[in-house]
Formats: C-alpha cells, structure tokens, sequence
C-alpha cells in the first residue's frame, strides 16, 4: 500500500468486516484497491482498526471527510491518513537482572 492514499480506519466495533467498510465506502460512491482489517493473530479477533487503499490522493481524502465521525455498527470512526509504519526492535525490554538493596538477605 502507498502511504500518501492510505488511511486508516479506528474505533471500528469488533464485529465490523472488510466487506462492511467496503459497503460503506461505497454508499459514498468511493472505491477501495485494498480494504483490511487488522486482526490478533493469536485469538482472531479484530483489533479495532484497519487500512484502505485508493487509486489517488484525491479519492483518499474524500474517504477521509466521508467516513470520519460516521458511525457503523454504534461506533464513530476515527479515519486520517496512515502514518508510515515504524521499524520494531523486537528486544522484549531489559535492563535489571539483579536484586536491588532491599531484596537482599544479609
């Protein structure tokens, strides 16, 4: 996905699918390349967000005015540009690994 018409979709109800953004885009006369929900690879549920893809820039920030404050499913969404994804550092935090002055036995 290009990030300049990119946006991204939050606040969505656990419930909604791709196909119900897809609907609502097009109730807007809009059209999506790519419409994804972001879903936990652990539980498969929706995390509550998702992306969509235009052809332009312009299409992106008409979906931006269209959809943003609109509610589906008794949610109001939350719809901006996506920001660019930034680079993980997987290392699961530190620091520490030994006793502090009161966890001493002597």
């Amino acid at each position: 996905m290009e990030e300049e018409k990119k946006i991204y979709i939050g606040n969505l109800e656990f419930s909604v699918t791709e196909s119900d953004l897809a609907k609502a885009l097009e109730e807007k006369n809009l059209n999506a390349k790519e419409i994804v929900v972001i879903m936990d690879k652990y539980s498969g549920r929706s995390k509550g967000f998702g992306f969509a893809e235009f052809e332009t820039a312009e299409d992106t920030q008409k979906a931006i005015d269209a959809l943003n404050g609109q509610e589906i499913k008794g949610r109001a969404l939350k719809v901006n540009k996506a920001q660019k994804r930034k680079p993980r550092n997987d290392s699961f935090g530190g620091g520490g690994g030994g006793r502090g002055s009161r966890d001493r036995r002597y």
